[in-house]
């Protein structure tokens, strides 16, 4: 008998339960390998998958075996070292195989196991999310209107389409009283013709009396509406953009700011840009340098123009609140910020950067991220110092320094850390 197994379902996966399974199992290291490869990686190879070596001893499985008990007799042959009737020590219970390295130099190679890009990334942005998204909930959840869509034979009373209704009915009266109508007018007919010749009692013409009445009858039988004919007005519903979302990205890229210091902003707002894009559906995201001045950008240009000139803060803060004005109304938008500077700012514009911050931009905002990009001991600068007062002031209004590389992701993930609300 020939058996066909038909595994088209899981496409070329044929394991993929077992390997869902696997990865819920070994999470712990599985993510520890993902917070390691971000850390080394560059903007343009942050979403290839990663293989991760996992420690033979944390994959191992407990085995049960059945141990020696008991007296027994046992002949070892060739023996010089007892004789008959010496007592030998049971051995140790446990039949358990080490897979350290021995003093030969042998061992057992660690477990490697490949993350394929989706995993790499559903496991990176697992636990963050956007805070404060106190207007609504976002995109995992689509709010839907009512439309009309025809009519249906089911529904609740209170949707009957009368008109509808009634015109169905008359069709279909006319359809099934039709024929009957016809052949009544024609028996009618013969009875007037044929009485004109003949008197009442002639067997005709009481034989065309029976069939008009019966006739009449059936006409009589056809409903004047019945439950086929009923209709109901059908709506379905739509999906509607109900809750939208925008984030804007301002990066400092004046003179102070280095190739290192850019780098790292960059790998921040890399980091941010594929978190909200994966984790989100309707969100928009507005991309603003600035040095003296401030400009809207694209995404290319923003990861990649390489111009400069000196620092002026207030002009990026003026550009969010001006495009917030024109294009993102604060009753239809969350709205977010993240800025990243190296903290070197005019002195005297530090104070209008503060006050723009707490006057005008915080009242519309969810929540504003500020990166520092500088030594935690490092002397704090203008900037930072204003800073710290709008953070004392409005809790929507968080900061963080970074120095390398590898504090990015701490970093990243203390500013979106999911919040778990009772």
């Amino acid at each position: 008998m020939t058996q066909i197994i038909d595994r088209r379902i899981n496409g070329k996966n044929k394991s993929a339960v077992n390997r869902q399974k696997f990865i819920r199992r070994y999470k712990t290291h599985l993510k520890k390998a993902v917070e390691g490869a971000i850390a080394e990686r560059s903007i343009t190879d942050m979403e290839r998958g990663e293989k991760v070596n996992i420690p033979s001893k944390d994959i191992s499985e407990p085995t049960f075996g059945i141990g020696q008990g008991g007296i027994r007799d046992t002949i070892y042959p060739g023996n010089e070292e007892f004789t008959t009737g010496d007592t030998i020590d049971r051995p140790q219970q446990g039949s358990g195989q080490g897979k350290s390295v021995s003093d030969s130099g042998e061992g057992e190679d660690e477990f490697t196991f490949a993350l394929s890009r989706e995993e790499f990334m559903e496991l990176f942005f697992e636990d963050l999310e956007l805070p404060n998204m106190i207007k609504t909930q976002l995109a995992k959840e689509a709010q839907y209107k009512k439309i009309r869509a025809g009519y249906t034979s089911y529904g609740s009373p209170s949707n009957i389409n009368v008109i509808r209704s009634m015109k169905g009915a008359l069709a279909r009266r006319i359809a099934l009283a039709g024929p009957h109508k016809r052949t009544l007018h024609e028996a009618e007919a013969a009875l007037q013709t044929l009485l004109e010749t003949v008197d009442e009692g002639d067997d005709r013409v009481i034989t065309l009396r029976e069939e008009i009445e019966l006739l009449k009858q059936r006409i009589r039988r056809v409903p004047y509406i019945d439950t086929f004919d009923i209709r109901y007005n059908n709506r379905i519903d739509q999906p509607v953009p109900t809750t939208q979302a925008v984030m804007f990205c301002l990066m400092d890229v004046s003179g102070s700011m280095g190739q290192y210091e850019k780098d790292i902003g960059k790998r921040f707002f890399t980091l941010l840009y594929l978190f909200l894009t994966r984790s989100y559906e309707r969100i928009e995201l507005v991309f603003i340098r600035h040095h003296t001045v401030a400009k809207e950008v694209n995404e290319q240009e923003f990861f990649y123009s390489r111009e400069t000139g000196g620092t002026v803060v207030s002009s990026a803060l003026k550009l969010t609140a001006d495009i917030i004005k024109k294009r993102y109304p604060t009753s239809d938008w969350n709205i977010y910020a993240a800025q990243a500077s190296d903290g070197d700012n005019w002195t005297d514009d530090s104070p209008a950067c503060r006050d723009l911050l707490i006057n005008t931009l915080l009242p519309q905002i969810q929540y504003y991220a500020y990166i520092e990009i500088a030594e935690d001991n490092s002397p704090a600068g203008s900037l930072w110092r204003e800073y710290m007062k709008v953070s004392q002031a409005s809790p929507r209004f968080v900061m963080q320094k970074l120095a390398t590389p590898d504090e990015i992701y701490p970093v990243f993930r203390k500013l979106f850390e999911k919040q778990w609300h009772e």
